[in-house]
């Protein structure tokens, strides 16, 4: 192995397995996408590390293990719908697209979401839809049947929680820093959602949340 199999291969045994990680499929899409490839030049040697790697416009990646408790959590199936709020660089969203079979992805930041695009388009993934809009002018009712939130918010939105089908899960990051709860909100009936805490974390908040 190179040097950088050998650097992702650290990541998934020493950081995203301990941390309870352990869906085969999670993992092998994980050991599959080239983390590097969506990390700006600057950083790619970080790409596999343990920490928040900035992008453009101040936002940054997730780190890997809460990357990889996110998707395990989502139960993604291969016919899923999923909405990812938050482009990022696109690692989260080619992860969603190599696990269900339709992403939406939404960001308020033109570029970032150009950005993802062309990143996700070079795997030539052909299962995402990219789009520029807010929290705020969110409004799709029963549509989803997995929602991603890939920065923290200060309290669960409403609407995201309406745009999940009966049996659908939104994993989101809730509360004020430095200790935030990551949770999974699952639409158990029309007017009725169980909330799981699973860990706790502090992450940058999304903008115009």
């Amino acid at each position: 192995m190179n040097d950088t199999e050998i650097a992702k291969f650290n990541m998934i045994e020493q950081q995203i397995r301990p941390w309870e990680v352990l869906d085969h499929q999670v993992l092998d899409v994980i050991e599959r996408l080239n983390r590097e490839d969506f990390v700006d030049p600057a950083y790619r040697g970080l790409a596999y590390a343990d920490c928040q790697i900035p992008l453009s416009n101040g936002r940054r990646m997730l780190p890997p293990t809460v990357e990889g408790r996110m998707l395990q959590a989502l139960l993604l199936g291969a016919q899923d719908r999923v909405l990812e709020v938050g482009s990022g660089s696109g690692y989260i969203t080619a992860c969603l697209a190599s696990l269900a079979a339709q992403v939406r992805s939404i960001d308020t930041d033109a570029e970032i979401s150009a950005r993802a695009r062309e990143n996700v388009a070079r795997l030539g993934l052909d299962n995402v839809e990219f789009a520029q809009a807010t929290l705020a002018e969110f409004d799709e009712p029963d549509s989803y049947d997995a929602i991603a939130v890939t920065a923290s918010l200060p309290a669960i939105p409403q609407n995201l929680e309406q745009a999940l089908k009966i049996g659908g899960r939104l994993f989101v990051i809730c509360g004020e820093s430095p200790v935030m709860e990551a949770m999974l909100i699952t639409r158990v009936g029309a007017g009725e959602w169980t909330r799981q805490s699973l860990f706790e974390t502090d992450l940058p908040r999304l903008r115009q949340a």
